[in-house]
């Protein structure tokens, strides 16, 4: 099953996505479906009105999570061309909603850097509240995975030992287009891959991940509790900006296509911030 967050006349709205339509399941966005505890069963048999999916204008597949975690240095070709070791443990950061956008919309630039990068990302979307997870209940928690660039601006991000302001501008993210629940995929790794105006900059396959979805699930859910609707990014591989020689970044204009095989595609065209005066 595929589900989204779309924007309507009337707001957001969750759907299921169908080959050729949108079917609302009468809640607001993805996180109000997940909390359900039979949000399977409600998807399963929606029956609101529908939309074209050629149609769709997909709002970040969670507007607005409680919690947005994310794992650096977790592609064994990343943490390499980084100049790293492999880590013992995950490295994490957060993010907070005003960062994300959707699948189509703009990535903002900011204006007070020139220094900003791209890294795909496979994301996993929880489904059910979770603690002190064991393998079986942290996979059984994992309600789907989408598709994320975690735009990163390098300078800001290297001012401190901390990863946090480099990494939550507003409009930087993009979250999307859907979340694909785990039946739908199969076992092993899944290509991913991040084009800037046609030229592949990063082609990897998750196979490469240091520590597993399951594993990111295990391990933070011994520090707080994990709820429905909760996005964990787990990390980007080889192939950013900041690692090539001579350095290479986002430029206003840049069309920006992030995927990860069997989940789906984000198209965003990158604008540089404008400040009124």
């Amino acid at each position: 099953m595929r589900l989204a967050t779309i924007r309507t006349a009337t707001g957001t709205r969750a759907v299921r996505v169908d080959e050729s339509s949108a079917v609302e399941t009468g809640d607001a966005d993805v996180r109000a479906l997940l909390e359900h505890p039979d949000w399977v069963h409600r998807a399963a048999t929606a029956a609101g009105p529908a939309h074209p999916v050629a149609d769709l204008d997909y709002a970040p597949l969670v507007p607005s999570p409680e919690k947005i975690v994310c794992a650096g240095l977790n592609y064994r070709d990343h943490v390499l061309e980084m100049g790293n070791e492999l880590p013992e443990f995950p490295t994490l950061f957060a993010k907070y909603a005003p960062s994300l956008v959707g699948a189509h919309d703009d990535v903002v630039l900011p204006v007070v850097s020139d220094n900003v990068d791209w890294e795909c990302e496979l994301v996993v979307v929880i489904g059910s509240s979770v603690r002190h997870a064991d393998d079986e209940q942290a996979a059984a928690a994992i309600a789907g995975y989408t598709v994320m660039n975690d735009v990163s601006i390098r300078d800001y991000q290297r001012r401190t030992s901390q990863f946090l302001q480099g990494k939550i501008f507003e409009k930087s993210t993009p979250l999307g287009p859907v979340l694909v629940t785990p039946d739908e995929l199969p076992d092993g790794g899944w290509a991913i891959s991040t084009e800037l105006d046609g030229e592949v900059v990063q082609s990897s396959s998750t196979d490469q991940l240091v520590f597993s979805a399951v594993d990111l699930v295990k391990y933070l859910s011994a520090i707080i509790t994990l709820n429905p609707g909760d996005v964990i990014a787990t990390g980007t591989p080889g192939g950013v900006g900041a690692a090539r020689t001579p350095q290479r970044w986002l430029v206003d204009g840049t069309v920006m296509v992030t995927t990860v095989e069997g989940i789906g595609q984000l198209r965003n065209v990158c604008r540089k911030e404008t400040i009124s005066s």
